[in-house]
């Protein structure tokens, strides 16, 4: 399997900027990070399904010809789980900004006396 080397570089640059973005404090960065970062691993199973080939129905084409259908259901289910995960967060960014006019996560001062 020869990969594109632009989609390895394009799916290393999402990944670091999703993480990157994952590690602010702010809830409207974490979500663009979370995108980011879906959108690299997405690229990532697409690099790993290998080669495109005849859809996967028996009796339309030789089982060496066939494409992997894993990989499409893995992309397909990652989609959903993002989109799910995307709404959720804005929803929290949104509220947090309408009580405190930002959407900065704070610390929690339970957590830091259990730490001390």
């Amino acid at each position: 399997m020869i990969s594109s080397l632009a989609l390895i570089i394009l799916c290393g640059v999402l990944v670091a900027v999703g993480v990157y973005l994952i590690l602010e404090r702010s809830l409207s960065r974490i979500v663009l990070g979370i995108a980011a970062l879906s959108n690299g691993i997405n690229i990532l199973f697409l690099l790993a399904g290998g080669r495109s080939g005849e859809p996967a129905f028996v009796g339309r084409a030789d089982q060496e010809d066939m494409s992997d259908p894993l990989v499409q259901a893995m992309m397909l289910t990652s989609i959903v789980i993002t989109l799910a995960l995307t709404g959720f967060l804005l929803a929290m960014a949104y509220r947090s900004w309408q009580l405190r006019d930002n959407d900065e996560v704070r610390d929690d001062r339970e957590d830091r006396a259990v730490a001390r």
